[in-house]
């Protein structure tokens, strides 16, 4: 695992387990951020002298002083502690990131477009309109840490996910067991619907992303499109008897030929908050064993039942 030294801001390899932070945040366009490349090739040291790199740079500097100050020698960014341009090490990343995320002593969560003032008046409304709740990576990025600190565009503290913890539970729809670290037991379905309505940059990263949520690991091959769901569902169904996979609504807006009437879902914007799935986690409900379910689903167009 490649970290960034929080002082130097040099890429190294340390050896045995050292404790790190690591980041999150809304990509900027990619000539913003600051590539594996870009560290290799400055001229002169980005915790030095002046650039004319942009955004990513200021970014960066202000995850290592944070992690710094918390008297961390390291940092993970994915913008920059990856080498992109290695198809093996990219995969090996994305297969890790969950792990990662969820070993780091403290993530960071820059979120770009909120201010301290609005966080103030309205803690809910800054919050839930900030980009970074949209996109599809910063799911596990949210649920994997166990210590998630919110910071401003300023790189002012405005949070954790303790302190968030209700409305953070309001804008995801995740249960605050779930985001609290407390024994519970999601099903299948629950998962997927925290993922609906989420975006990323390539249509195979909505399956990717979700690869650590459900301890899946598998191939990445970006140009397969939406084939990448339907292969993590796949993968889910080898090591799960959670029939809950098959709990997905299909959407009369959607063109009648682009409408999945097979038994896997398309995406996971079908798993979307219906009725049903607030039955899966009200407290009559004895868990997700076939036994308590029948083999029918909303997508065959047979309601699930308890027993």
């Amino acid at each position: 695992m490649r970290l960034l030294h929080t002082t130097r801001l040099t890429l190294e390899t340390p050896t045995g387990v050292q404790p790190y932070a690591i980041l999150s945040h809304r990509w900027l366009a990619d000539s913003e951020e600051v590539s594996f490349q870009d560290l290799q090739h400055m001229s002169v040291s980005p915790s030095e002298g002046s650039h004319d790199n942009h955004a990513g740079l200021t970014k960066l500097q202000g995850a290592c002083k944070q992690a710094s100050r918390a008297g961390l020698e390291y940092i993970w960014i994915d913008t920059c502690c990856i080498d992109k341009t290695s198809s093996a090490e990219l995969s090996e990343a994305i297969n890790s990131m969950y792990a990662w995320y969820q070993e780091s002593a403290v993530c960071y969560v820059y979120l770009h477009d909120v201010d301290n003032d609005a966080v103030r008046e309205n803690p809910k409304f800054a919050l839930e309109n900030a980009e970074w709740f949209k996109r599809g990576w910063t799911l596990q990025e949210l649920i994997a840490p166990d210590n998630v600190y919110f910071f401003d565009t300023d790189w002012t503290r405005i949070g954790s996910k303790a302190t968030f913890a209700t409305i953070l539970n309001e804008i995801t729809h995740i249960r605050k067991d779930v985001l609290l670290g407390n024994p519970c037991e999601p099903s299948i379905a629950e998962k997927m619907s925290w993922a609906a309505g989420r975006k990323t940059r390539k249509i195979e990263d909505r399956a990717y992303s979700l690869m650590g949520l459900f301890n899946i690991h598998m191939p990445i091959i970006y140009g397969e499109g939406e084939k990448a769901f339907k292969r993590l569902q796949l993968e889910i169904m080898k090591s799960s008897d959670d029939q809950t996979i098959f709990a997905w609504l299909d959407t009369l807006t959607q063109p009648s030929f682009v409408r999945d009437r097979g038994l896997l879902a398309s995406t996971p914007d079908v798993f979307k908050c219906p009725v049903w799935l607030h039955l899966l986690a009200g407290p009559g409900y004895r868990g997700y064993s076939p036994s308590h379910w029948g083999r029918t689903s909303p997508s065959l167009g047979t309601p699930l039942h308890r027993s």
